[in-house]
């Protein structure tokens, strides 16, 4: 299977080109270091580095802990960090600067990984999250380098379409030196398509181990004074296509009762700011964006977070949270940044990838589930005229977030043992 897979894969490369060629138009990084992905221009190293690939942004923030703890452990050991997109390269370079080498994650084609693992001679390899790479696992194991899947966790929508792959999953799985999953019902289904229940524990979602970082609060008076301090500011963060008009249309409802409300939107992917920016202004809102650098008046109605790396800084300024990719079929981002800073959470009803967190924010009253966007007005209107009761759910949130960390600290002992 593994032969018939890595066959349809070669022939599907010219499409994978197309499509960087494609996504290209609007972000142009994706039209460069093309090298990379084909196992070449890789960083050369004098000891046998640590490998961790983290698909985008959201894994890199998720793995930025991580690495610096591993850096701080293991002084000598360099750490190379692969992503998938541009936008986590940034966020890599961006956070964790030249001390971390950083290269796009190559094709899974059996020629591409075997001259990428030959060049670069890593002593472990690190996948957060559920990313499976059937031909890395395979010559990872044949050259003896541990993979560990971390942070892992496997929807009920995943593990359906994995199980009509049955025979395949289980030997791909099988190449796995370990899994870290998030949750018990990742690890029992991830037991179910063949992982051996020996190679799998439960350490729960690092991405509860979040430190808010000491230079926060200046720089939440700073954007404080540039927005208008006394302005009720509620935040439609890491929004998707399709969601940018339902948020408009809300925040029209929102301010036929707050009419000073102020709106923050951070799309999800750099190259929508200007999508987004445009789509604001054809309603006929005034907008300020974060790259211009200048304050908002009290004609400023929405300001676009069209800025990398400051998404904690965006939720510390606001009242209230609405979590995008959930009100389309997405499957929703992570709240937990949200909850952290103590805002109460609003989401739509497809936040299957975060289902564990949710039910937890959902349970303790820290979050709440819309599913329209009269729905979504009136939520934030709620929160933002009753400061006792927001402030009440946005503890609840933060107790969430404290009852649940240590992931991090049972991830880096499985680390550890490898190393």
């Amino acid at each position: 299977m593994r032969i018939l897979y890595s066959f349809l894969l070669y022939l599907l490369t010219p499409l994978f080109l197309l499509r960087l060629l494609w996504r290209g138009i609007k972000a142009p990084a994706y039209w460069q270091r093309w090298s990379e992905r084909f196992g070449f221009s890789t960083p050369v190293f004098s000891e046998k580095p640590i490998w961790i690939h983290a698909v985008s942004v959201g894994e890199v923030r998720a793995a930025i802990p991580l690495i610096k703890s591993l850096r701080a452990t293991y002084p000598s050991i360099p750490v190379l960090v692969t992503t998938t997109t541009p936008t986590g390269s940034a966020q890599v370079k961006q956070v964790l600067g030249e001390q971390t080498q950083h290269v796009y994650m190559p094709f899974d084609l059996p020629g591409v990984i075997k001259r990428f693992l030959a060049n670069v001679r890593p002593r472990i390899v690190v996948i957060m999250e559920t990313e499976i790479w059937p031909n890395l696992f395979h010559y990872c194991k044949q050259d003896s380098v541990p993979v560990v899947l971390a942070n892992a966790r496997m929807s009920k929508k995943s593990a359906a379409g994995y199980a009509r792959l049955s025979g395949f999953v289980r030997n791909v799985l099988g190449d796995l030196a370990f899994v870290a999953a998030q949750h018990d019902v990742d690890a029992t289904r991830l037991i179910k398509l063949g992982l051996s229940p020996e190679r799998v524990q439960v350490t729960g979602s690092i991405k509860f181990d979040i430190h808010l970082p000491e230079n926060l609060d200046a720089g939440v008076k700073e954007l404080k004074r540039q927005l208008g301090e006394n302005r009720p500011v509620w935040i439609a963060a890491s929004t998707h296509s399709g969601e940018d008009e339902q948020i408009l249309n809300a925040f029209n409802l929102v301010r036929q009762t707050i009419p000073d409300c102020l709106l923050i939107i951070v799309p999800r992917h750099p190259e929508r700011f200007e999508q987004v920016t445009s789509l604001c202004k054809h309603y006929g809102f005034n907008v300020v964006r974060r790259s211009e650098r200048k304050a908002c008046d009290n004609t400023t109605e929405i300001f676009i977070g069209d800025t990398m790396g400051e998404m904690l800084l965006f939720y510390s300024v606001s009242d209230v949270a609405f979590i995008g990719g959930s009100l389309i079929e997405h499957g929703g981002q992570n709240p937990l940044e949200a909850s952290a800073v103590g805002l109460p959470v609003l989401f739509g009803p497809y936040t299957f990838n975060f289902s564990e967190i949710i039910k937890l924010l959902t349970e303790a009253g820290a979050g709440s589930e819309i599913g329209s966007e009269q729905e979504l007005a009136y939520g934030v209107v709620r929160y933002l005229k009753d400061n006792e009761l927001r402030q009440k759910l946005g503890s609840k949130g933060k107790e969430v977030v404290e009852q649940n960390r240590g992931a991090l600290e049972k991830l880096k002992k499985v680390i550890n043992d490898y190393l």
